[in-house]
């Protein structure tokens, strides 16, 4: 986003309902601005029975792509023109490029997912999982780490089991990587931690306010196991403070945040995303409490 915008200017936007909280405005703009680009980034809400006149506006106004965020991600596809291969295998869309009116729908959690690790110099291939939660971050991150011949293990409470162990069948078919799906409790925790090497907190729990709050008890953290929360608010949950006190490797969320969003950049730009801006930006939203 340029200082001053003019008749040239381009839009992306993100869609969904809520979008208040949303930081994207804030990390892409500072993106479009840094590197000099005519662009403007805004948060719509969309509720779902206006979803599919949303999308036909991005043709209509000609704008290079959008993020798609809660509820929408599933509901969105039948309104594309395709898929490309990640995203067609996760079932979710997180991002939309547009070319020319065709529509193409990208999965960049999954994607930022991956990147957030690698940037912190962990490499995932053939080694194992445990991811906790079983809803569409655990969706994305599930297919991410099992394209990567990461074999998951995924956690989910008693509630939710049924659609775990849904999730779990579909990624061991579509990836052919063994995924399996069991109760969160303590014992099953336990014999998990064991045996991974990836720990993945994909639930909401530890978010601010409730920040105090942790699906792991302390005891079971070692220090070589690498602890990935994708909650970024507070940049240090429980989790992760307790996880660098045990000596293990921690990845926070608020990569995965600005991984997601550089990859969506670069897809409608075509350009490198100043990713150091982009974490700066968010980083500064985080510790004034704008959010």
């Amino acid at each position: 986003m340029t200082d001053r915008l003019s008749g040239k200017s381009k839009t992306c936007a993100v869609i969904g309902d809520p979008v208040e909280h949303s930081m994207s405005p804030a990390m892409h703009n500072a993106a479009f601005k840094e590197i000099g680009l005519d662009w403007v980034y805004v948060a719509l809400r969309v509720r779902a029975e206006k979803l599919a006149a949303a999308i036909e506006r991005v043709r209509a106004f000609d704008m290079p792509g959008i993020n798609v965020t809660i509820p929408h991600k599933i509901q969105v596809i039948p309104l594309l023109d395709g898929l490309n291969p990640l995203a067609e295998k996760i079932g979710a869309v997180n991002t939309v490029v547009n070319e020319n009116g065709v529509l193409t729908g990208f999965n960049t959690d999954a994607s930022g997912f991956l990147r957030a690790l690698t940037e912190n110099g962990i490499r995932p291939e053939g080694t194992s999982g445990v991811i906790l939660g079983a809803g569409g971050a655990s969706r994305a991150i599930s297919f991410a780490l099992a394209n990567t011949r990461v074999a998951p293990v995924i956690l989910n409470r008693a509630s939710g089991l049924e659609r775990a162990k849904q999730l779990a069948a579909t990624v061991s078919k579509t990836t052919g990587t063994e995924t399996i799906a069991l109760e969160l409790n303590r014992g099953n925790l336990t014999d998990a931690l064991k045996k991974a090497d990836i720990l993945v907190n994909s639930t909401s729990v530890g978010m601010s306010p409730d920040t105090e709050n942790s699906l792991v008890p302390a005891e079971l953290l070692r220090p070589d196991l690498v602890v990935y929360d994708i909650v970024y608010n507070p940049v240090k949950t429980r989790l992760l403070r307790e996880a660098e006190a045990a000596g293990a490797a921690t990845v926070s969320g608020v990569d995965m945040l600005v991984w997601q969003g550089a990859v969506a950049f670069e897809l409608w730009t075509g350009k490198k995303p100043p990713v150091d801006i982009m974490k700066k930006v968010v980083m500064k939203h985080l510790s004034e409490g704008n959010i």
